[in-house]
């Protein structure tokens, strides 16, 4: 049966497809027949005989169509434009617009906007019908330079077709809302409505010298007819015959705007902003849209595999998303997204700054691709889609309120830096891999968003600590959840390598008490420090800072403790007079450095270090300022160092031997004292250039290989002049 049923079908095509006879009236008939057909499914033969009924009853109302040319019958009527329609015509058609390109995405949001009203109005009426499968249709002609766009919509009648397009501000899909308010189901159908199909209508005259609109309403009995103008001013509409139920758009294009009869041209402007239209978009009989808009699923619903595919296509990328989320909310705005995070950026290569990934949709038609406003600059690594369907559009889709976007832009960021420090609690090796690659754009999140926002974006920081292994690392909650009983500010050193750090006289003391330090390497870290300042009641705190304070610092230790008695026992005179000795040290230090220290104090710090320079510039701040005024030009010194406080320890044996030859050789201790001073600017990092040290250390060491010699030589001849006194008693 069913394979007669084919035969039947096929011999019915040929009989048709061939008929001189055949009227337009039966072919739409016999077609609409076959496709109400009932077959039985779930067998093979069911499908194939089914499948070529569908694609005869198509191709037949499309070779029909082809025929068929659009014909005015009736009286033309024309009528011209009010004088406030015609101004905004002049600034739709001229100005308001940044893109000429849009113009298609306007008539393809309008198409999708008569469909889903056809198909609305089909619920509570069942005699409207076009008689033609739910789609779009474009066609392209280089030859005639025509641009033409077709739906199988709700069409419009005479008044309809006057009220909608002869008058700019009236919008039919305005219109139409505002007829289903209060009604049941309104708001899912609200959803769909796309465009405000006034002034989308018009965008069309920026590349069209000449536009003709062809429409039927899919009310029973109505008449067909041709609407044209070329916007200066007037247009005319008389009846037509053989329109389709629907609406059928054809541009005579500009000059200067002829290429949009180009296929290609047209199908790369398809896919840019209507990609994710509800309805099949076909372009010279290929459907176009054939991505789903995966944002409009349910999160179960979406596969592994899915996620890849339109990650891929969304952010013009072919790895894998390390990260997803698919977040929808519907308050304060009706938000549906789905983002993503790459496995890794190209800024880390040193090619220019990445674009912004995330591009702005309302109702699945694309508002603005790679939007700026959506997130913050430092989020620019993020990839996807946003739907908005709350963004209300003034005029024209790409003109925006501020206030909205503003809106947008706070929850989203928000999401954002939720949906990083949920990765960071779900899978800490997966996000520390993320921050080794990404660190760089959350370190300019803390650097550049506001008071408010930056705490949170603090806690997606990751860093080494003096308590951990080479390369574990530890936000800074984790650090505040195990600091010391008592202690006060985080502690953090900005040093190139660990090695530099558990080298440093800064770092003993802290050692020596059991307390963590943070290492940061990365020279943007003291930008984000300085940027950031406390979490929450704790400071961050240098540990080559001067004078700091805090209860765990001011204790003694164990190793210390041991040394309390022998302090209480100490003479009392003694300790004076050591105290008075050391500030004559420093005071000699003072006078012997001159203009490059502040002041010398003695330090009281626990250290194996003669000295440590405080409140210097910070080495990433030194770097800029040589580079702003130019000192790192060659030949150039345009930047004095700058002074700082110098930290002595009076009880090393380099000060001790230091001030106990200053006056034998006055000229020799000067240099040892610059060298001393050196190597404490060696050890913060604010030394510019070592070199310049090089000849004063060539001569330190030439004299001390000089006095280890004569030492040396003093010796051999003691040692002789014992020798022979002993032969001497011998004899």
């Amino acid at each position: 049966m069913l394979r007669s049923l084919a035969r039947t079908a096929l011999a019915a095509r040929a009989h048709i497809a061939t008929s001189p006879v055949a009227t337009p009236a039966a072919k739409t008939f016999y077609s609409t027949a076959l496709r109400s057909t009932t077959i039985p499914a779930g067998r093979k033969t069911g499908h194939i005989a089914y499948n070529s009924i569908r694609s005869f009853a198509t191709e037949s109302s499309t070779s029909a169509d082809q025929d068929q040319e659009e014909k005015v019958i009736g009286e033309t009527k024309k009528k011209t434009f009010q004088a406030e329609t015609r101004k905004l015509l002049d600034i739709v058609t001229h100005s308001l617009y940044s893109e000429k390109e849009v113009f298609v995405r306007e008539l393809v949001s309008n198409a999708s906007d008569a469909l889903e009203k056809l198909r609305h109005s089909q619920l509570t009426d069942a005699s409207l019908d076009s008689g033609k499968p739910m789609e779009i249709h474009i066609s392209v002609d280089e030859a005639k330079n025509t641009f033409t766009i077709q739906d199988f919509g709700i069409g419009m009648t005479e008044e309809e077709a006057i009220s909608n397009l002869g008058t700019i501000a009236r919008s039919g899909s305005k219109a139409f809302l505002e007829n289903l308010e209060g009604e049941s189901g309104a708001a899912s159908t609200k959803d769909k409505i796309i465009g405000q199909f006034g002034v989308g209508f018009y965008s069309a005259f920026m590349v069209g010298s000449e536009i003709k609109v062809y429409t039927r309403s899919a009310t029973p009995g109505s008449k067909g007819y041709c609407w044209t103008s070329d916007g200066s001013g007037s247009y005319e509409i008389a009846e037509a015959e053989n329109v389709a139920v629907g609406t059928k758009i054809v541009i005579k294009l500009r000059d200067e705007c002829k290429e949009y009869a180009k296929e290609a041209v047209v199908e790369a402007i398809i896919k840019k902003y209507s990609n994710f239209v509800d309805y099949p978009v076909h372009l010279n009989s290929k459907k176009i849209n054939a991505v789903q808009p995966l944002w409009t699923k349910d999160k179960n619903e979406i596969t592994e595999q899915e996620h890849i595919e339109f990650y891929r296509y969304v952010a013009g990328a072919w790895d894998n998303p390390q990260f997803k989320l698919v977040y929808k909310t519907d308050s304060p705005l009706a938000i549906s997204s789905l983002l993503y995070i790459p496995q890794r950026h190209m800024e880390v290569l040193g090619m220019q700054r990445e674009e912004p990934g995330v591009s702005l949709y309302s109702r699945k038609v694309m508002i603005q691709a790679k939007s700026k406003a959506l997130l913050p600059e430092w989020l620019r690594f993020v990839k996807g889609v946003v739907d908005c369907e709350d963004l209300p559009l003034n005029v024209s889709r790409e003109l925006l309120q501020d206030q909205s976007l503003s809106k947008l832009r706070q929850v989203l960021t928000g999401r954002v830096i939720k949906w990083m420090e949920s990765e960071a609690k779900t899978d800490p090796k997966a996000y520390n891999h993320f921050f080794e690659e990404f660190g760089t754009f959350i370190k300019e999140g803390v650097c550049t968003e506001n008071e408010s926002t930056r705490p949170n974006v603090a806690k997606l920081l990751r860093y080494e600590s003096s308590a951990g292994a080479s390369g574990d690392v530890i936000s800074l909650k984790e650090y505040v959840d195990r600091m010391k009983t008592g202690q006060e500010n985080i502690y953090y050193t900005c040093v190139p390598k660990r090695k530099f750090a558990e080298e440093s006289p800064y770092f003993e003391e802290f050692k020596e008490k059991g307390i963590e330090v943070l290492f940061l390497y990365d020279t943007v870290d003291e930008f984000v420090v300085n940027n950031l300042r406390q979490v929450g009641q704790h400071k961050l705190v240098s540990i080559d800072a001067a004078d700091i304070k805090d209860p765990v610092l001011d204790g003694s230790s164990s190793k210390d403790g041991a040394n309390d008695d022998d302090k209480k026992e100490e003479d009392p005179v003694a300790k004076e007079e050591a105290k008075l000795e050391g500030e004559r040290v420093a005071e000699w230090f003072r006078d012997t450095l001159g203009m490059q220290v502040r002041k010398v104090d003695v330090s009281k710090r626990h250290m194996s270090h003669p000295a440590v320079v405080t409140e210097h510039d910070s080495p990433a701040v030194r770097k800029m300022m040589a580079m702003m005024s130019g000192a790192a030009k060659v030949g150039e010194d345009n930047l004095p160092p700058t002074p700082t406080n110098l930290e002595i320890n009076v009880h090393h044996p380099i000060i001790k031997k230091l001030w106990s030859v200053k006056n034998q050789d006055p000229a020799f201790a000067r240099q040892v004292a610059e060298q001393i001073y050196d190597n404490a600017l060696i050890a913060a990092g604010v030394l510019d250039d070592p070199r310049s040290m090089l000849k004063r250390l060539n001569t330190i060491m030439e004299a001390s290989l000089s006095a280890s010699a004569s030492s040396k030589s003093k010796d051999t001849v003691m040692q002789s002049k014992k020798v022979e006194v002993v032969e001497g008693e011998k004899v």
